[in-house]
């Protein structure tokens, strides 16, 4: 074992009787029973999982979308960054803490009242250290999230050309010592270019931006480095032409990698030509690399002819190569209750994943499923809800 993951396992031991008391440490909390249905290998057949599930955010009066989640070993501790209230106000960041791996959350707190933007990318980059973004800068803590005193400009786009940060950083780390030792942020412009930058400096200054050739008529770009080495990136493509004038539903999802730490990358291998996408993606303790994702099209209608969405988790035993789509994982599954052009009200967006300290994954996803049903009607409310389960553990 790695001497940073050996420490991390010692600081969670040690801090497994000592929880601070601003959250209440309860074993089932705000968890209720669910299941997760994984495909036998003949594709036509599921068998049920255990799992347990929550809507963090279902008393809330407000819209709530685009989590991220993030753990933090020295204290036991998670963070879950979500954005509140638009179209007015604008979208902003906000913070909620849980002691208890995700049973019960803090009440969500203003990351700085200063932000008036979409936050996204949460990232924890270890001694109480975190970074997000939020419109062009980056912001970041030195306390465990608490406060968010400090920020930076990530470079600057040519005149005219709208750009976009989705996914977290990649923080890449010594595997010996655990030493934050490069950041690499992924962005796309509006002619469908997805490029990527690095900081050698925690994220204070970054480097010019990197076209990436294999890249374009893609956006939304995750990042994980594989055991082998390699650095696997999850990719949201560009609408197909086929598609023209549909929602971004119509987007896909696949998958390219660079086996000379970032320098080139290979051409992206096609999973999904559309309706799923927003990827996360974690290294199981075997090796694997299991990715969640959003399924936004591709599902039948219900009994009841409305449009179904979900959250979908698939799985690569060979280092991000190939992915076992006959076993993939439906997580949650729900139906919109409207059959107007809103429907889409409804849809899933944004998974976050990690892996806990016991073997659990936890998976964070923002859902619209309290769109109203009416037509005419403000626009809808939307949630964040949260999944606690394991892959199978005969693969």
């Amino acid at each position: 074992m790695d001497h940073f993951y050996r420490s991390i396992l010692m600081i969670v031991v040690a801090l497994g009787s000592a929880r601070p008391t601003h959250a209440v440490a309860n074993e089932q909390g705000n968890w209720k029973p669910h299941h997760v249905q994984q495909f036998t290998a003949q594709g036509d057949q599921t068998r049920k999982l255990p799992a347990k599930f929550q809507i963090v955010t279902e008393l809330w009066k407000r819209s709530v979308a685009v989590p991220y989640i993030v753990y933090m070993p020295e204290k036991d501790r998670l963070a879950l960054l979500v954005s509140c209230d638009y179209p007015q106000p604008p979208h902003r960041p906000f913070l909620l803490f849980s002691d208890d791996h995700g049973a019960t959350w803090t009440e969500p707190k203003l990351a700085n009242p200063n932000i008036a933007s979409l936050g996204k990318g949460l990232a924890y980059l270890g001694d109480g250290r975190l970074m997000f973004t939020a419109g062009t800068r980056g912001h970041f803590s030195d306390d465990y999230g608490q406060t968010w005193p400090r920020s930076s400009d990530k470079p600057g786009f040519p005149s005219g050309v709208r750009a976009a940060e989705w996914d977290p950083p990649f923080v890449d780390r010594n595997r010996q010592t655990g030493k934050v030792t490069r950041i690499i942020s992924t962005a796309y412009r509006n002619n469908n270019q997805a490029f990527m930058r690095s900081s050698t400096d925690m994220g204070k200054t970054w480097g010019s931006n990197i076209d990436v050739p294999q890249w374009h008529g893609y956006n939304e770009i995750a990042l994980v480095r594989a055991t082998n080495g390699d650095i696997v990136a999850a990719c949201r493509t560009e609408m197909a032409e086929k598609f023209s004038g549909q929602i971004d539903h119509y987007e896909g999802l696949g998958v390219s990698i660079s086996k000379d730490n970032g320098q080139s990358w290979s051409d992206v291998e096609m999973l999904y030509e559309y309706g799923r996408h927003h990827p996360s993606m974690v290294v199981l303790p075997n090796g694997a690399i299991l990715m969640t994702h959003v399924v936004r099209r591709g599902y039948p209608n219900d009994a009841e002819g409305f449009q179904q969405f979900g959250v979908e988790a698939v799985v690569s035993h060979d280092h991000g190569a190939s992915w076992d789509m006959a076993r993939r994982y439906i997580l949650h599954k729900w139906s919109a209750n409207r059959k107007d052009r809103r429907a889409w009200w409804a849809s899933s967006q944004g998974t976050s994943t990690l892996l806990l300290p016991d073997g659990h994954l936890l998976t964070a996803f923002g859902t619209g499923y309290r769109s109203p049903g009416e037509a005419g009607k403000a626009f809808a409310p939307r949630d964040v809800g949260l999944i606690q389960w394991r892959v199978d553990s005969r693969l």
